[in-house]
């Protein structure tokens, strides 16, 4: 299996080590995104809709640096601090995504990584 780096300004720089997404034969794998300002690389706010927004804007400059957008997103798996805000979530969907969503989980954990409120990964899969 030959891995190419997908790598973009436009999205926050990993803050470990590990690639922003990487594209395979079929498929484009988007390491969990925070909600990251790329410029500051800290939280963008400590309400939860503005790190969303954040999430998604992250998510849509990486699908736009692998030559793709958020609606070509197949898979997303979705962790939460907190699951009462699933019903946020929900509702800023459709904000982003037009119809047919992509498939999805929705996790809650105990921690993200910088005390993040929401992390969103996602898989494209290549035409």
């Amino acid at each position: 299996m030959r891995k190419i780096a997908i790598s973009t300004n436009e999205a926050p720089r990993p803050v470990g080590n590990y690639s922003q997404a990487i594209s395979t034969q079929n498929l484009i794998f988007i390491s969990g995104q925070i909600g990251l300002e790329p410029k500051t690389g800290r939280i963008c706010s400590s309400e939860f809709e503005k790190q969303l927004n954040q999430v998604f804007q992250n998510l849509s400059a990486i699908c736009e640096g692998s030559g793709h957008t958020l609606d070509d997103i197949a898979k997303m798996t979705v962790y939460l601090s907190d699951l009462n805000n699933t019903q946020t979530l929900n509702l800023l969907i459709p904000k982003f995504f037009n119809s047919p969503y992509p498939a999805r989980a929705v996790v809650g954990a105990s921690k993200l990584p910088l005390d993040a409120l929401v992390e969103i990964d996602a898989i494209i899969e290549k035409a």
